[in-house]
């Protein structure tokens, strides 16, 4: 249906009212018009065709279509094609020349779509977010990743590779070398299939993209074991999560020394008592406070019942004192790994309620 007709259809209902005993401003009203609008839309007996739709709008100071082709030309000669108009606009300047505004050559090379990549740069690569990944156990994923510990030479520093649990959050092993390199990654490796019991095809091992996370002998270790490697995106710290808390946690407990390692077996005796503190002794936020240890052998369940009791307990005795429901004891029952937003539920649907 055309405008005009639609308005004619308009005009009808009114005067069908206004018959009938309306008056024309209640009426207009009723269709959410002003009556001045409908009395435009009569006078002279026609109905015409509203002129601000067909008023043609040319800004005075337009670039003309000369000037125009003129700014394409300049934007993609051989001086300056790779340039944005950030760049181009004061250069012109330096010599003396205004063409347009920075923002008038950027709305020209759009509208001819010139902006997608002018620089003389590599195109950026697109990087696929890692595939989610969900522990329900322990030993199903672990994460890992390297830290710098400093040394009293300026400039060098000891490596400390570090292996996580994410389902328990236990540090399930370690080492400290003097360099970096996939061979010593090889070695831990291998030590924690040993001593975890890890079968072949049960682990899936996440990292970022550093070089002894992808050399040769790492993989070729990997494949070996029956372990399945998964990488971060390059450069995106979000995408290894597990190792970056624990390293943080790592270097700002109150006893981390507040100078450098002397020597390399003092910095594996500090690690050393700091793993025993995290595993045995820490009780971890993300795994409702309970030690990695317990967690990892399964004792988590036992405890979490009895706080649970102990509240329920508390509440019992002393009704008054709560106002809501009793904390949240129930036990996690998954975690994951970089989660999309189909892999992505509620918080509380990764607990388990435990009786």
């Amino acid at each position: 249906m055309t405008i005009l007709s639609e308005r004619t259809q308009i005009i009808g209902w009114v005067e069908t009212a206004i018959r009938q005993g309306a008056r024309q401003n209640k009426a207009a009203t009723v269709i959410g018009l002003p009556a001045r609008t409908l009395q435009r839309w009569k006078q002279s007996g026609e109905i015409k065709e509203d002129g601000r739709r067909t008023r043609a709008l040319r800004p005075s100071n337009k670039l003309t279509d000369a000037e125009r082709a003129r700014v394409l030309s300049i934007a993609n000669s051989g001086e300056f094609k790779h340039m944005t108009p950030h760049q181009i606009v004061p250069r012109l300047a330096e010599r003396g020349e205004y063409i347009a505004s920075e923002s008038s050559f950027y709305r020209i090379l759009k509208a001819e779509n010139q902006l997608a990549h002018r620089h003389s740069t590599r195109v950026p690569t697109p990087r696929a977010k890692p595939k989610a990944l969900t522990a329900t156990a322990p030993n199903q994923i672990f994460s890992w990743d390297i830290t710098y510990l400093a040394t009293c030479v300026k400039g060098q520093f000891y490596y400390l590779y570090l292996f996580v649990d994410i389902f328990s959050r236990k540090i399930v092993g370690w080492q400290i070398y003097r360099e970096e390199s996939s061979a010593h990654a090889a070695d831990v490796i291998k030590d924690i299939c040993r001593q975890e019991n890890i079968a072949e095809g049960q682990v899936t091992l996440h990292s970022d993209n550093g070089g002894p996370m992808k050399g040769a002998t790492m993989l070729a270790t990997l494949q070996t074991l029956g372990i399945m490697p998964s990488l971060s995106r390059p450069s995106v710290s979000n995408d290894n999560p597990y190792s970056e808390a624990l390293f943080r946690t790592l270097k700002y407990r109150p006893n981390y020394p507040s100078k450098p390692f002397d020597t390399l077996e003092a910095a594996r005796q500090w690690v050393t008592g700091f793993v025993d503190w995290y595993n045995h002794e820490h009780r971890h936020s993300g795994i409702q406070f309970v030690t990695p240890a317990q967690r990892h052998v399964g004792r988590d369940q036992a405890i979490l019942i009895r706080r649970k009791a102990t509240y329920l307990a508390a509440k019992t005795a002393h009704p008054s004192r709560w106002s809501q429901a009793i904390r949240n004891w129930d036990w996690c029952s998954q975690v994951c790994l970089n989660p999309g937003k189909d892999d992505q539920k509620p918080i509380h649907s990764q607990f388990q309620s435990i009786h």
